[in-house]
């Protein structure tokens, strides 16, 4: 990707843990990239009174899941895209919105675990909080625009830096984009050592047509101690 090309950040939302089982139509894509985002890492401690002292001794128990803030834009005044809807205004997209990130999956009864993918940054987790704020509104009351403010907690650990630096360990989840010419068993031996875990690949990816992957096409290849 040149550097000049505009990337949107995308959260998908999935039904388990391990990301292999993508909601049907649980993707939202920002209308603008946020100015920023916040990741927090906290180092936890339990306070102990030593013996003969008059003062705490913190001893380090563990780290906690890291925390992803993110807050996001939404806007139907046409100010941004050019496409002023006053009737609907942002309820259809905040509605949408809403079903991906704060839904439950019906079968385990909690919200659906979120990947957000925007440049470097590759978080996975569920959401904690989620706070809508209006502030731009139609004369009959409609909302026209939004802030949407999103709490994050980890489910692994730093997955940061995973997509910049593109590491080529089989231990690691990889992320790739079918080049032309490119087949599953080729790019499972590029990425693994071994062409033989290409179904493996393709269930993942819900590819019934392994042998006409398209180029430009996104694939997910977990780590490679999942087929262990």
């Amino acid at each position: 990707m040149s550097q000049g090309e505009l990337k949107k950040l995308v959260i998908k939302a999935y039904k388990d843990e391990k990301f292999n089982d993508a909601v049907g139509d649980g993707e939202f894509t920002t209308l603008v990239n946020p100015e920023k985002y916040m990741v927090a890492y906290k180092p936890e401690y339990e306070e102990q009174q030593g013996q003969g002292t008059s003062g705490t001794q913190p001893k380090f128990t563990k780290i906690a899941p890291q925390e992803l803030d993110l807050d996001l834009l939404f806007d139907s005044s046409g100010v941004i895209d050019g496409e002023a809807n006053h009737t609907d205004g942002i309820i259809d997209k905040i509605e949408a919105f809403k079903r991906i990130v704060f839904d439950y999956n019906g079968e385990e009864h909690k919200p659906y675990y979120l990947m957000v993918k925007w440049g470097a940054l590759l978080f996975k987790g569920s959401l904690v909080d989620l706070s809508i704020e209006y502030r731009l509104f139609a004369p009959d009351g409609t909302p026209l625009r939004a802030n949407a403010k999103l709490k994050i907690k980890g489910t692994v650990d730093d997955d940061l830096r995973v997509a910049r630096e593109n590491n080529q360990s089989p231990d690691l989840t990889h992320y790739r984009k079918v080049k032309a010419g490119e087949t599953l068993p080729l790019m499972c031996h590029r990425i693994y050592g071994d062409p033989k875990y290409y179904l493996e690949i393709a269930k993942v990816n819900n590819i019934t047509q392994f042998r006409k992957l398209k180029p430009g096409q996104e694939l997910f290849f977990p780590p490679l101690q999942k087929f262990a």
